[in-house]
């Protein structure tokens, strides 16, 4: 079977291994999904994140810390310019404070919050709190 979304896929994984108090997730591996989980390394969300090789193929195993209560793929991935922050805020966001967008910017993968204090816009890739 072939996955059309492996980023949808792996958020979707870690979901419900955080819903079912697991600690410990495998996910496949990919260049975009190693730059979303180290983001939601540096916000706490996930403790750590290793790669193995199985075969000819590479796996992630995630580390859980157990304080996602969301995670998941904005679908279609809508551009996100500077002056509409709080508009996909809270669309995506529970309250203010609480929670990270992850958007794909010329500089890269990033927060919300650092894009919003370099005044760059992107695209909209996931989101979690």
């Amino acid at each position: 079977m072939t996955l059309n979304d492996t980023l949808a896929n792996a958020l979707s994984r870690i979901d419900q291994h955080e819903k079912l108090g697991r600690k410990e997730c495998t996910v496949d591996s990919s260049k975009l999904i190693k730059n979303v989980l180290g983001i939601l390394k540096k916000f706490g969300y996930v403790k750590e994140f290793t790669a193995k090789k199985e075969g000819i193929k590479e796996l992630l195993i995630v580390q859980l810390s157990g304080t996602i209560n969301r995670v998941g793929v904005v679908k279609p991935r809508f551009p996100l310019q500077t002056a509409t922050f709080t508009k996909w805020e809270k669309r995506y966001l529970p309250s203010k404070d609480m929670g990270i967008l992850v958007l794909s910017t010329v500089e890269g993968l990033m927060d919300h919050a650092k894009a919003k204090e370099k005044h760059i816009g992107g695209r909209i890739i996931a989101y979690c709190y």
